[in-house]
């Protein structure tokens, strides 16, 4: 298969990721986060694509696999975890140790181990790795900008997967055996110059799209440990860990000299980057930057309003999955049973800002509609707003009726609802596989704004908020 994106002859690194970026950007290959200039990609298909990780007979022979923390390969860490394989998840840009080891809670279900590899699950269901631990990966994830087929890679420009990598080489965690695989869209895969290859970048051995494996058989070598003259002295103060391990090797007899800070060219190049994101679309839910990509540890930090942390509400499962919880069950009962007006409940995804809510839903004339179907009994509306968040397909809108066992999620256009779709193919809670597809009223390609179903929530936003529009949902049932 020929590249789709061509490489100008004596081209640098920086300007093959840029050429990427603006790809995707230009193709709207890509979901959320976006822009995608300096990310790792999160592509559309990314969450198909690491199905076929499973299907590696060196992943399915693995017992300790390390998958990066960015969200195109989540899903690469929830099959991992329902393996029964021990996770390790890098450190956010190394700040506080090397890498975690993922602990589900024992017996933890499909949804809970889904909840433990999102960005939020990761920090609350982990427990750090020392330097001194005596382990053996066997397997690796990593993200890319680009690849080549003969193993070459380029990241997104900070090092951190090359400097992991000769870390624990260092450490003895990693040798010639480790398998190093990529998750990337057909689009990432070009012709890289081998010069633009240093020793201390990271090579991979498979590469994972949406439609082939490429095994690379790569020929040069991975880093053998942490080539100290690459790092200067700014870098130590930045990542602590580097600290203690160079303190190691220089007690074991090793050159630990470092170089000297490099010209600050490849950082003005960095800086400028945010300067060419011009294609900024406003987001329809902004609760959904709290699973923004690992690089953006600001977008970690944020709490959805009123949500409870992950370790609380899988604590919270565990015990509705054993028959506690009766208040809880008992309300929810009185939304979808009690009386004909309450048989269908509209359920307002939380969102941060009542006044920013307010403003973008006058901004959404129309709405895209999901049907979900299959929705076991018993099932709490609450379980399915965390499967949609922990999946990034939080709608505009959710209208529930359990009694029926179906939904109707609102998106701002058929775009999101697309997505929202592909994000929700293979969902399954409480071991019911659940079906989502458009709605029957927006099915036959009409355009976005043409829609007979529930105009309301945008020329009426009040009412929503308010008790549940029975005329309303009446209309729905008849429909779906």
């Amino acid at each position: 298969m020929d590249p789709v994106i061509k490489i100008n002859p004596g081209g640098s690194k920086w300007d093959i990721r840029q050429k990427v970026w603006d790809y995707i950007e230009e193709k709207n290959l890509a979901n959320f986060p976006r822009p995608v200039h300096n990310r790792i990609p999160n592509f559309k298909g990314a969450v198909k694509v690491c199905y076929s990780l499973a299907g590696l007979q060196e992943f399915k022979s693995s017992q300790t696999v390390k998958v990066n923390p960015d969200r195109p390969q989540q899903q690469a860490r929830f099959i991992t975890l329902e393996a029964r394989k021990t996770l390790l998840v890098p450190t956010p840009r190394l700040r506080t140790g090397l890498f975690n080891r993922i602990t589900p809670p024992q017996g933890a279900s499909k949804e809970q181990l889904r909840i433990c590899s999102s960005s939020q699950g990761v920090k609350d269901f982990s427990v750090p790795v020392g330097l001194d631990a005596k382990i053996k990966i066997d397997l690796m994830v990593v993200g890319s900008v680009a690849v080549s087929e003969k193993g070459f890679r380029i990241g997104k420009g900070e090092g951190f997967a090359d400097l992991e990598y000769g870390m624990m080489a260092s450490m003895g965690a990693v040798n010639e055996s480790t398998v190093v695989v990529t998750v990337v869209h057909d689009c990432q895969v070009m012709d890289i110059p081998e010069d633009l290859m240093g020793s201390h970048d990271l090579t991979v051995d498979y590469i994972l799209t949406p439609t082939r494996v490429i095994k690379t058989d790569c020929q040069l070598p991975k880093p053998r440990g942490i080539i100290w003259n690459k790092l200067d002295t700014e870098k130590l103060q930045k990542i602590p860990i580097l600290k203690k391990l160079r303190a190691l090797e220089e007690q074991a007899g090793k050159d630990v000299t470092l170089g000297a800070a490099p010209v600050a060219t490849g950082a003005g190049l960095h800086a400028s980057q945010p300067k060419r994101q011009t294609r900024r679309r406003p987001r329809p839910n902004t609760q959904q930057d709290a699973e923004g990509e690992s690089s953006q540890d600001s977008r970690l930090e944020k709490r959805i309003e009123g949500e409870p942390k992950a370790r609380q509400h899988l604590t919270r499962m565990s015990k509705e999955s054993r028959g506690d919880g009766k208040a809880g069950n008992e309300q929810e009962t009185g939304k979808t049973i009690k009386g004909k007006s309450r048989g269908n409940t509209k359920e307002q995804v939380p969102e941060e800002g009542g006044n920013e809510v307010k403003s973008q839903r006058k901004l959404h004339l129309s709405v895209t509609t999901v049907y979900l179907g299959g929705i076991p009994a018993g099932l709490r509306v609450s379980e399915l707003k965390t499967a949609l968040r922990e999946r990034e397909a939080t709608p505009l809108r959710l209208t529930w009726q359990g009694a029926q066992h179906r939904a109707f999620l609102d998106y701002s256009d058929p775009q999101a609802a697309d997505q929202a779709l592909e994000a929700l193919q293979g969902l399954s809670l409480n071991g019911h596989s659940l079906q989502a597809e458009l709605a029957k009223s927006q099915r036959g390609g009409r355009k976005s704004g043409h829609f007979s179903r529930r105009p309301k929530p945008a020329a009426a936003p009040k009412s929503e908020e308010s008790a549940p529009d029975a005329k309303s949902d009446a209309t729905e049932k008849t429909e779906q």
